[in-house]
């Protein structure tokens, strides 16, 4: 295994930035939870062969000292900045420009090293700038991309509803009983999005079994997925059973 250093790229210290910024602006140590999952997860990324990787490579340790690199060059730091490089420099800066748009992209980076893909509606940006003006940008060129996906077996989607279907249980979420047949006709018939219970990202390489799978609507799947810490389908359950917020006054009339 090789000895050598391997630099840190643009999307690994815009993911290490992302924390600094969640946690104030301050660096983490190595036994922060946030810390140990992005190092598992830089580790098992493929945006470094693993013949060039030393020993140490993204450990714990090596992903807290790139977020005191980060914090110790804010603007807002009185101290004397550890050993860091002009990459940090520039994503940091970026990142105070912006911070927002570049959680956003941090986001979109770990949900890609994840294998979840992307969500069109969470790339879809306001119509209008700040100042009201219209909003315009390029669009449309070819690209080269790569994606990392956990290998999954089709046949337990088709088995899982199979077996439901035979078993005489309707296919309709099991968090929120959203019904795709009753709401889109003949379009949504034998339709169901499918859940692994824990998912794949933090499995990693297992035997799945039909009691292992969860059957979901597509807003409901999302929601689980939302957050960094997924949450279960009886968790989600709870939490809309207690989230009744108030519809606006124009729609009171209109539902009542």
């Amino acid at each position: 295994m090789s000895t050598s250093r391997v630099h840190w790229t643009r999307d690994e210290i815009i993911l290490a930035c992302d924390l600094v910024w969640e946690n104030g602006w301050k660096a983490l140590d190595a036994a922060n939870p946030a810390v140990l999952e992005l190092s598992e997860l830089l580790i098992g990324s493929p945006l470094h062969p693993k013949e060039i990787r030393p020993q140490n490579f993204r450990n714990p340790n090596g992903v807290g000292r790139k977020t005191s690199d980060i914090a110790t060059r804010h603007p807002d730091y009185a101290g004397r900045p550890t050993r860091g490089n002009k990459l940090d420099e520039k994503v940091l800066h970026d990142f105070i420009a912006n911070p927002e748009e570049m959680h956003r992209l941090a986001a979109h980076l770990r949900a890609l090293l994840h294998g979840e893909g992307f969500t069109p509606g969470e790339l879809r940006r306001a119509d209008e700038d700040s100042d009201g003006g219209e909003f315009e940008t390029s669009e449309g060129r070819l690209i080269r991309a790569w994606q990392l996906k956990r290998e999954r077996d089709p046949k337990l989607r088709q088995k899982k509803i199979a077996v439901t279907k035979a078993a005489g249980i309707p296919l309709i979420c099991e968090v929120c009983s959203f019904d795709f047949l009753i709401k889109y006709g003949e379009m949504g018939r034998d339709y169901i999005e499918v859940h692994h219970v824990i998912p794949l990202h933090a499995s990693g390489e297992t035997r799945t079994r039909l009691r292992d799978l969860v059957l979901l609507c597509s807003n409901c799947h999302r929601m689980i997925h939302r957050r960094r810490a997924w949450v279960t389908p009886e968790a989600l359950r709870a939490q809309m059973t207690c989230a009744q917020p108030a519809l606006p006054g124009h729609l009171h009339g209109a539902l009542a």
